[in-house]
């Protein structure tokens, strides 16, 4: 379970884990360097008979660099960060590629219906295609979401991707991604979004080109009503 989570199928996935490793090297370095010296001042400087116990106001030079120091490195290292965050927020919030094709996102309590265009390629027409927790998707193709919420607030997370955006009422929130794997993958809806918050799973099927296309061709139907690929719900 825990390796099909750290799967890695988008284009900006990648970015994001490389990021997170960054921040886990930095606070990992200074939490072992601070423990390393803390633990050796212990030791050093550790109660001994006949030795009276000395007072250190930290006035003296040779023992603010102690403090000062670490503290411009840590300046020097939260730059770093900043500058990283930004630029992978950038390119995954802020950038919008062109789009290969737009599908709709609709949260609800408690599930997820997803909005594909037909045969024609285009949303609003009349072979459109309405999946309920069955998001279709073509590998190697550059995809914007419309997400919209029918009442709540919910988030629509797509783990394998990276990808995790909220979804507010009263708003349609754009978004992309570009599946870089086929497979079948995991949605999740992490707002606590009422008392069926745990059963509002869905999936994502990256298909190749070919399958891809022939699943649209199985379901275009010319407005048919919204079918759940999945079973009842």
């Amino acid at each position: 379970m825990l390796e099909h989570y750290l799967e890695s199928a988008s284009t900006f996935s990648g970015d994001i884990d490389n990021l997170i490793i960054m921040v886990a090297v930095i606070v990992g370095f200074w939490f072992l360097l601070a423990e390393f010296v803390f633990i050796g001042l212990i030791l050093k400087f550790k109660a001994q008979p006949g030795v009276k116990a000395k007072y250190v106001a930290g006035e003296d030079p040779k023992e603010k660099r102690w403090v000062a120091w670490p503290h411009y490195a840590t300046l020097i290292f939260d730059v770093m960060i900043i500058v990283a965050a930004i630029r992978v927020w950038h390119h995954v919030k802020q950038e919008m590629p062109p789009a290969d094709e737009t599908v709709r996102v609709i949260a609800q309590q408690w599930a997820w219906t997803f909005v594909h265009p037909g045969a024609d390629g285009k949303l609003d027409t009349a072979d459109d295609i309405s999946v309920v927790d069955e998001l279709h998707v073509q590998k190697d193709k550059t995809y914007h979401f419309e997400l919209l919420s029918r009442d709540v607030l919910h988030s629509f997370s797509v783990p394998v991707f990276r990808l995790k955006q909220d979804a507010i009422p009263g708003r349609v929130i754009k978004g992309w991604f570009k599946p870089t794997m086929t497979g079948q993958f995991d949605v999740q809806c992490t707002e606590i979004c009422g008392i069926g918050h745990g059963i509002m799973p869905a999936r994502i099927i990256i298909d190749t080109p070919e399958r891809h296309a022939q699943w649209v061709a199985a379901n275009t139907t010319g407005g048919a009503a919204p079918q759940n690929a999945g079973g009842t719900k």
